[in-house]
């Protein structure tokens, strides 16, 4: 008997019909909007979950708590409550609404910090109930259990549903557990696999990607794992979130429109190839942003 767990993975993976003008390029999508949760961090909060109770760091006493900017908490409520286990998600409070009520939906307690911090105030509240109030934190940033849930899924799927012909792999980097563990998986595949990271330009704001002060970088990135960095503004990445929905039928976030527009960025540099880029989530957990307003 299968459970909603057993849908997490696999997702789709389909070619671009008309953003990309390369004719000797193909452009695929790999669409994490297709998970239960809506999301690529479905993978991540599972394995996560999944692997602390297995060792026995975690049972249904274990009082959880984990900052996060959304998709990852709307992952872990999921999943924490189908454990049988409590936890709290940490947000900054201008939080799109939709992601707040989907937690809370799901079961878990929400708790909204000052946007003026942004999600390094939220990591600092956990991290002080962590120090001082008994509470055990996953730690996405820091823990290897999110990008081992790419090493062992995301990169595999991208191996095998290209026919092991993929030659550039583009992700958005936020926790950075996605590039980390496909990347890691595509070079023993292949070393000469090209991992593409992509990053805001200095002064825009993407949900999902991230520029992190050095004191607040995820322990889990290792700046040799990816090959190029592509910086996109927020103007680029809200564009393309459009075009994606009215050229390719995809509806998804801004750091998925992020991720497409240095995709295209990089696809105008190569005289041939095979890109697969990350769709991170879909579309409709910003309905209440200004993200899809003309």
């Amino acid at each position: 008997m299968s459970s909603i767990l057993d849908l997490i993975g696999n997702t789709p993976l389909v070619e671009a019909q008309h953003l990309n003008t390369n004719k000797n390029v193909k452009l695929f999508f790999k669409l994490e909007g297709n998970n239960p949760g809506g999301s690529v961090k479905d993978r991540p909060a599972y394995n996560m979950i999944k692997s602390a109770v297995e060792r026995g760091d975690i049972d249904k006493n274990t009082k959880l708590i984990e900052a996060t900017s959304g998709n990852t908490g709307i992952a872990l409520a999921l999943i924490a409550n189908l454990y049988n286990l409590t936890i709290e998600l940490v947000m900054p409070e201008n939080s799109t609404k939709e992601r707040v009520q989907t937690m809370r939906a799901y079961g878990a307690k929400v708790t909204l910090t000052s946007s003026d911090r942004g999600i390094e105030g939220s990591r600092d509240y956990a991290d002080d109930k962590v120090k001082h109030e008994g509470f055990v934190g996953l730690n996405q940033f820091a823990n290897d259990d999110n990008w081992k849930a790419h090493y062992k899924t995301t990169g595999p799927e991208v191996w095998r549903d290209t026919n092991q012909e993929v030659t550039h792999f583009v992700s958005s980097m936020g926790t950075t557990g996605t590039i980390m563990g496909t990347s890691t998986y595509l070079k023993e595949q292949n070393k000469d696999i090209q991992i593409v990271g992509v990053q805001p330009t200095d002064n825009s704001r993407i949900p999902g990607i991230r520029k992190w002060p050095k004191e607040y970088l995820p322990k889990i990135f290792n700046p040799k794992k990816v090959d190029q960095v592509i910086e996109v503004s927020e103007d680029e990445a809200r564009a393309m979130t459009k075009r994606l929905a009215k050229e390719e039928g995809i509806f998804a976030g801004m750091s998925s429109g992020g991720a497409t527009a240095a995709a295209l960025k990089l696809i105008e540099t190569l005289e041939e190839g095979i890109v697969v880029s990350i769709i991170c989530d879909r579309g409709d957990r910003y309905l209440s942003s200004d993200l899809f307003e003309d």
